[in-house]
């Protein structure tokens, strides 16, 4: 910890037991437990939920400190990154059981379990340990989220999107800035939350590791106020036949179709919009897009489709499967038939950044996420492609990725030059002497 954190926190210690029956966060539940608090007993279940002390999925970080607390008969066992961790200790008069650790490296995806009567017991394995570059620095000026804004299209016949509008303190409107645009866009915009974007943006471009860039965070569309048009008729079909919401199967039709329709819709609707207030850099080497599961291939598709309008693309836990697969592929395919797309059609100039992880979902309808993102980044290497693959132990979740944002939008936007307006993409020369992925099965007699 730094000083200026533990100075801090000792600051918030001396007024906590008075709060103590509030949720705290990590920080001031490490500083309780360094001083042996009794006000653990009560910040423990008001911070967090019976469910996850009972299953033994409650934990709560900063940096790479964390505190974790179960509920167990028998003192558990906390194993970190399948090595046992600080033992734990019990609240007196009951069966809770808390530790503090230290996980690194920071800027990382590990994992946590416990051992319980010598059986494995609770735990997650999408564990972020965010770095400092995921907390926004000191010093380091933060820019204006806007209100949510409401748009009404016509690409999509009357459906409702909600996007925001960040703007860095550094934006200067005389001078175009670059763009980039993520898809589940709400999920981005809490600095103190699972996935802060907001935070790593202000350090890179106060770094000058990134460009300044107008950031726009858009939700999936509402089309449940324009019956009886094409696209709701096509939506609440889908959402009928694979008993699906319709919200959900809106989001499925706009981000797992492959089609130059979304496309469009960012760029001739909220683009323009957008780029109707501020001043922004109008080539595609200046353009990045990004979104995680439906919304990673969502961006890897827009960057396919229209290369004069993104170049560098970031995928977390990308659903490249046959989600929204039509037999005629002359109308659509789907997203299952990307690696072949990038073995077999003309090379696009792009940059791409694809994370995954081995505990990724499969399913009988759509097959296997780690196995599908391992195709694609085979198809990328052997087409000699700018990309890189983050594999880890992760499940379908956004930590692995957000947990890496700040290494990945340093490597997506490396060497850029604001003098110019393109350039070819090469891959990496240690990536051309590797190999493609190799697969092996390692789970088949796991307990």
């Amino acid at each position: 910890m730094t000083i200026m954190w533990r100075t801090a926190a000792l600051s918030l210690f001396l007024v906590l037991p008075a709060f103590a029956s509030e949720k705290l966060t990590a920080p001031q539940l490490i500083e309780l437990a360094n001083h042996h608090s009794e006000s653990l007993r009560d910040a423990i279940p008001a911070t967090f939920d019976e469910k996850n002390l009972k299953e033994g999925t409650a934990w709560a970080g900063h940096g790479a400190d964390f505190f974790f607390a179960v509920e167990a008969p028998s003192q558990p066992t906390l194993i970190v990154d399948d090595e046992s961790g600080p033992q734990l200790k019990q609240i007196g008069g009951t069966n809770l059981w808390y530790a503090v650790a230290t996980i690194e490296p920071v800027g990382k995806l590990h994992s946590f379990s416990y051992l319980v009567a010598r059986k494995r017991f609770g735990g997650k394995l999408d564990l972020p340990s965010f770095g400092p570059l995921s907390y926004l620095q000191p010093g380091v000026p933060s820019g204006t989220l806007s209100p949510k804004i409401t748009h009404t299209s016509k690409i999509y016949d009357g459906m409702k999107s909600d996007y925001w509008i960040y703007v860095p303190a550094e934006y200067d409107p005389k001078t175009p800035a670059a763009l980039m645009v993520f898809q589940d866009g709400e999920g981005y915009t809490h600095r103190d939350g699972n996935n802060p974007a907001l935070n790593v943006i202000d350090n890179l471009i106060a770094q000058k590791k990134i460009p300044v860039m107008i950031c726009v965070f858009i939700n999936p569309g509402d089309i449940s106020g324009s019956p009886e048009t094409p696209t709701y008729k096509f939506v609440k079909m889908y959402s009928d036949q694979w008993k699906r919401t319709l919200k959900d199967s809106m989001r499925s039709t706009l981000y797992d179709t492959v089609s130059d329709r979304y496309d469009r819709f960012l760029r001739d609707e909220i683009l323009a919009d957008v780029a109707a207030k501020y001043n922004i850099r109008k080539d595609a080497y200046s353009h990045a897009i990004t979104g995680l599961s439906s919304g990673g291939i969502c961006s890897f598709n827009a960057a396919w489709q229209m290369p004069d309008l993104f170049n560098r693309v970031i995928t977390w836990i990308g659903s490249y499967s046959a989600i929204q697969w039509k037999e005629d592929a002359a109308v659509v395919d789907g997203g299952q038939d990307y690696p072949e797309k990038i073995l077999r059609e003309p090379h696009r100039n792009l940059r791409a950044w694809l994370e995954d992880g081995a505990n990724d979902q499969e399913n009988d309808r759509y097959g296997s996420w780690p196995l599908a993102n391992i195709r694609m980044a085979n198809a990328l290497h052997l087409k000699g492609y700018d990309f890189h693959l983050s594999f880890t132990e992760g499940t379908h979740d956004s930590a692995g990725g957000a947990a890496e944002f700040p290494e990945e939008m340093t490597w997506l936007w490396r060497d850029y030059d604001p003098t110019k307006t393109e350039q070819t993409y090469e891959a990496d020369p240690a990536e051309k002497d590797k190999p493609p992925f190799r697969v092996k099965i390692a789970n088949r007699d796991a307990e």
